[in-house]
């Protein structure tokens, strides 16, 4: 599902655009955000409003806990970001009020913490940032601002400086000569932080004055910025809740949420014997918002379906299962090998590499007609699942699926279940 994240700049901090509107308090592993989360909606879509600088403008640019702000977009469960600025125009064709739909931008900033990766404990993390803001965000809002004849320029290099002083002339004329567009004091941090966290993000500037760098022209003061920007307020807003409404591309958000999933599973090679590369989900188990994520694909694909039970195989099914019970208010029974439950049960035996083994379920766990989806964290060779589909058959049930967190698509599982239906969140192959 969709929610939008909305980063106010200068004059947009707290705009009256959301219905139902409710603040929200929270906390982060990096402080406090810069505001309360207001939550409400926009023409029926979920948005999360956040003031950058308070809704006092209280904290300057480099006092702003960009880190905080992110993560708590984030964590409310933004899939995407869209923030508004003010910004100095460093040519002469963007004027007073024009939009600029930011495509790059040049970090000057000095004191600033920019990474969410301050440790490489778990290995080295380098972000590409070649193109720092979403390119299909970046089209609706370009395509949006022309809908509406807002005056618009449809790429913009920012360079976001320290601040909270304004330029030098000198400066001003450097940042030119440099390839910038525009200059402001917020844009970068953000861009980087949520480019670590991989939400989509987009920025629309507004043009509120010339910096220092125009001959003849008023240097840029505070008042001017304001005066400019609350004239122009609501060309902004009209942005923002007509390109919220086109936001809708449910396939780009789950390829991104698999992703993040994907890199949370740790890889541990030759274990437990050489030649093995085993997939580690206890990393993913630890992150609160990415185990979120894995149920959340998991409820969106099964929700609908006509499913009277889940079923966990023991014993990482248990996890996902469970979760994924409660969050479809579903009953969730037990499989388990040989001898761990205490009831009455009925058994399956499976062939392994060496060997058989057993697994069993409590005759009570399924009804005839009962409709079980089977939930495990890793479909290999299909041997345990389909003993698992065999169980729920004995006992009159009829297998509704197969859900699994990960793949592995040169074991050839998928084969052996052929007659059920499969649905996995990632794959490992070839590795």
């Amino acid at each position: 599902m969709i929610k939008m994240g909305i980063i106010g700049g200068s004059g947009l901090d707290n705009p009256q655009i959301l219905q139902d509107a409710v603040d929200k308090e929270v906390e982060t592993p990096f402080g406090r955000p810069s505001s309360p989360l207001k939550i409400g909606k926009i023409n029926g879509r979920e948005v999360v409003l956040l003031a950058r600088h308070g809704r006092e403008h209280q904290f300057p640019p480099t006092q702003v806990n960009y880190r905080a702000n992110i993560w708590a977009l984030k964590e409310e469960g933004c899939t995407h970001i869209l923030a508004t600025t003010a910004c100095g125009s460093l040519r002469e064709e963007i004027g007073r009020g024009d939009l600029v739909i930011l495509d790059q931008f040049i970090d000057f900033t000095r004191h600033r913490s920019i990474t969410f990766h301050e440790s490489f404990e778990n290995g080295p993390v380098h972000t590409p940032m070649a193109m720092p803001f979403d390119e299909k965000l970046r089209k609706i809002l370009v395509e949006t601002a022309n809908e509406l004849n807002l005056k618009n320029h449809a790429r913009g290099t920012v360079i976001t400086i320290e601040g909270p002083r304004f330029s030098t002339k000198a400066e001003s004329k450097m940042f030119q000569n440099w390839g910038a567009d525009v200059i402001n004091m917020s844009i970068a941090p953000e861009a980087i932080l949520a480019k670590e966290m991989k939400i989509p993000y987009a920025a629309v500037a507004m043009s509120t004055d010339y910096d220092c760098w125009k001959e003849g022209e008023e240097t840029v003061t505070w008042e001017q910025i304001l005066d400019i920007f609350h004239k122009n307020a609501e060309k902004v807003t009209q942005l923002l809740v007509k390109s919220i409404e086109k936001i809708d591309d449910k396939r780009d958000i789950q390829k991104n949420v698999r992703e993040r999933i994907k890199e949370k599973i740790r890889t541990v090679p030759h274990w437990p014997k050489p030649g093995i590369m085993f997939r580690d989900i206890t990393t993913l188990i630890k992150d609160p918002v990415a185990f979120d994520e894995v149920i959340m694909l998991f409820a969106e694909h099964y929700q609908n379906q006509k499913i009277d039970k889940i079923a966990g195989i023991e014993s990482r099914g248990f996890i996902f299962g469970a979760a994924l019970a409660h969050k479809l208010n579903l009953p969730f029974v037990l499989i388990r090998k040989k001898g761990k439950l205490p009831a009455e049960t009925v058994s399956q035996e499976y062939a392994l590499e060496y060997g058989r083994d057993t697994i069993e379920m409590h005759k009570d766990a399924v009804s005839s007609g009962d409709s079980v989806l089977i939930i495990d964290d890793l479909l290999a060779t299909g041997g345990t699942a389909s003993a698992a589909c065999q169980l729920v058959e004995k006992l009159g049930g009829k297998v509704a699926g197969l859900g699994f967190v990960i793949d592995l698509p040169e074991l050839k599982g998928r084969e052996k279940l052929s007659s059920y239906s499969v649905f996995n969140l990632v794959e490992f192959e070839g590795e």
